[in-house]
């Protein structure tokens, strides 16, 4: 089972994802059943943020001085699932999010799911350094994607 908790520093999130927790733990929920952790408790933190603050951490803590649509932070170099663990931080920017502006809802939400998908994967030690890396995590996003897509309707 995995537990997450959402917060968000960006007051324009309230208007364009409506039930926030709820939206993002639908999406954990539908999870193809190899990442939805049965019989253990998984948890993580996912803050809704914007450009401004992203690029912030991402100076920080990649020295990188610019915006990016997600960030993540695993909580251990070397992934081990327990019964109880924590898997990190994921931060994702409205900013990124909301382009292009003439996009639908749907269009917006489907944005939201894969990159927090891919984000969800990097916390697992998924990487994209190498090709061959990036065609691995290309393949589990697109999977767990469909998989989403097709229980949140």
């Amino acid at each position: 089972m995995i537990n997450l908790n959402v917060f968000s520093e960006e007051k324009a999130w309230s208007k364009k994802l409506k039930k926030k927790d709820f939206f993002f733990k639908s999406i954990c929920d539908a999870f193809p059943k190899k990442y939805k952790f049965l019989n253990k408790k998984i948890s993580l933190s996912l803050l809704l943020s914007n450009n401004k603050k992203i690029k912030i951490l991402n100076k920080k803590f990649r020295n990188k001085n610019k915006s990016t649509d997600i960030l993540s932070f695993p909580s251990n170099k070397i992934l081990k699932i327990s019964k109880q663990t924590y898997l990190g931080d994921i931060v994702i920017s409205l900013n990124f999010m909301n382009k292009p502006k003439s996009q639908t809802d749907k269009q917006f939400k489907e944005k939201i799911i894969k990159t927090f998908i891919h984000g969800f994967l990097h916390l697992l030690g998924f990487d994209h350094v190498k090709n061959k890396d990036y065609l691995k995590m290309l393949k589990e996003e697109e999977k767990i994607f469909k998989s989403v897509i097709s229980k949140i309707k």
